[in-house]
């Protein structure tokens, strides 16, 4: 087989250092415009970007040449920096260490989509926005406390974590 297919995506979610709230009206959308630039100059195409002021959520095609850790390590390095010469008041903006990142299924990318980027809602939208929350809550509790058994600590308790 000459060609190879792949159909790489991942919703990924990063926070502000601290989960300080900056990431406020004012600059939002210029980030977010930021971020989907950087996923189109590795070849990525961003699905889904939203958030609230102290995280983001991608949803994004990424190519397989390119290490996921590589492509948010050098996203938020390129962000930061950015954010910093457009806007010099936010001198001390930065995110948070590490990121969360799942894999999501093509038959999932609308969920996913209406979970990142919620439209006026109906009452059965809201339910699936609970159920896939529910779901992310379930695999980020558990990346965590892998995260705290990697580096010897005590695992954080089931639950703990909010998004």
């Amino acid at each position: 087989m000459p060609d190879s297919y792949t159909n790489l995506l991942y919703h990924i979610v990063f926070s502000t250092k601290d989960r300080r709230p900056l990431i406020t009206p004012e600059y939002q959308v210029r980030l977010y415009d930021y971020i989907g630039g950087t996923i189109r100059n590795v070849g990525g195409i961003s699905l889904a970007l939203n958030g609230t002021e102290d995280h983001v959520h991608l949803l994004a095609k990424l190519r397989p040449d390119r290490a996921l850790s590589e492509v948010l390590r050098d996203l938020k390095a390129n962000a930061t920096g950015w954010m910093h010469n457009v806007f010099p008041s936010l001198k001390n903006f930065s995110w948070q260490r590490g990121y969360g990142a799942f894999t999501v299924g093509q038959s999932n990318v609308e969920e996913v989509r209406q979970y990142i980027c919620p439209a006026e809602r109906t009452p059965s939208e809201d339910f699936l926005s609970g159920r896939v929350h529910s779901v992310l809550a379930r695999e980020w509790n558990w990346l965590q406390r892998a995260i705290y058994l990697m580096v010897g600590l005590s695992p954080a308790p089931a639950g703990s974590s909010e998004f």
